[in-house]
């Protein structure tokens, strides 16, 4: 029987990367600036303009923040393995991604809710909205998104640290995560992994569940409003955020859900990659291209620089 070591002193092989080095490192740092790029513009935008000082656009900027959080606990480190070659990552360094990974992934999930909350109030209820969605309520909601989501990443991380592997366990993925952890412990893992089922349960379909209830109101009010041009502004409005939402989830759950072993172990892989990447990469392009207030303070923006 192969040794078994709680100590892990050469830490983890990260197996995601195998061929491409060149392709993927030029891949991995045009994401991630593109990533720093248009979550900063967006966050410096709303910071910048007078008009953009409202609860949906705070919400927005929250988002933006967590989005460079989001990918820069996943894209540098893997950027540095595609380059150097180097698979092997130390026991400290993969907790601290997987600590930070489902940390910042949990607290966008109810981010995205409380988000759907915001766009439910404005439309549903309109007259009360800002009475509702007053600056200490939006301060201490966020708040208690990073609350919830420091405690569920920190139960997954315990639980995990607590897990016995082999000498050198490869992860077979690009990063740190909790199911390919499990996949790669030597000891039982069935509690952990009904653990990671509930908490797909209640961060994933519920919260998913609660948005679309709060869209299927929002979409029969939009309905009712008898002008075009102003059922079209609301629509815009929503759409966004319900893009952005779909993506999130989608890659999310087929993420934690999909084939876990044999052959078909490297849709995971991909799957794990797209929800790195496609989300903290799409949310500020479709909130920009589909946002008429932000397109205008972006080229208000714009123009400054250029009499500058």
């Amino acid at each position: 029987m192969m040794s078994e070591n709680k100590t892990f002193p050469d830490g983890f092989i990260l197996l995601g990367f195998s061929k491409g080095q060149v392709a993927c490192s030029l891949f991995l740092g045009f994401i991630y600036i593109m990533v720093l790029f248009c979550n900063l513009s967006v966050f410096s935008i709303i910071q910048m303009a007078k008009h953009l000082k409202t609860p949906m656009y705070f919400f927005l900027s929250c988002l933006s923040i967590l989005d460079v959080g989001y990918s820069t606990v996943t894209l540098p480190p893997m950027l540095v393995i595609a380059i150097t070659g180097n698979r092997r990552i130390s026991f400290h360094q993969c907790f601290i991604q997987l600590y930070f990974f489902v940390y910042v992934g949990g607290t966008e999930s109810l981010l995205l809710t409380l988000m759907a909350y915001d766009r439910y109030v404005a439309i549903c209820n309109p007259l009360r909205y800002f009475i509702i969605m007053n600056k200490r309520f939006c301060f201490y909601t966020v708040v208690g998104c990073c609350l919830l989501g420091w405690m569920n990443s920190m139960s997954h991380t315990l639980m995990t640290l607590r897990l016995t592997f082999c000498e050198e366990p490869d992860i077979n993925n690009f990063f740190c995560d909790v199911r390919p952890m499990l996949e790669a412990a030597c000891s039982d893992t069935r509690i952990i992994q009904m653990s990671l089922h509930i908490d797909t349960v209640l961060l994933g379909a519920s919260t998913f569940l609660i948005l679309m209830n709060s869209y299927v109101h929002i979409i029969s009010t939009i309905l009712k409003i008898r002008s075009l041009e102003g059922r079209r502004k609301v629509f815009s409005t929503c759409s966004s955020h319900l893009i952005v939402v779909t993506i999130f989830y989608i890659t999310g759950t087929f993420s934690y859900n999909s084939p876990k072993s044999g052959n078909t172990f490297y849709v995971v892989q991909a799957s794990s990659l797209v929800y790195c990447i496609l989300p903290p990469l799409l949310n500020p392009i479709i909130y920009c291209l589909r946002n008429d207030d932000v397109k205008r303070a972006l080229k208000k923006t714009i123009i400054k620089m250029k009499l500058k």
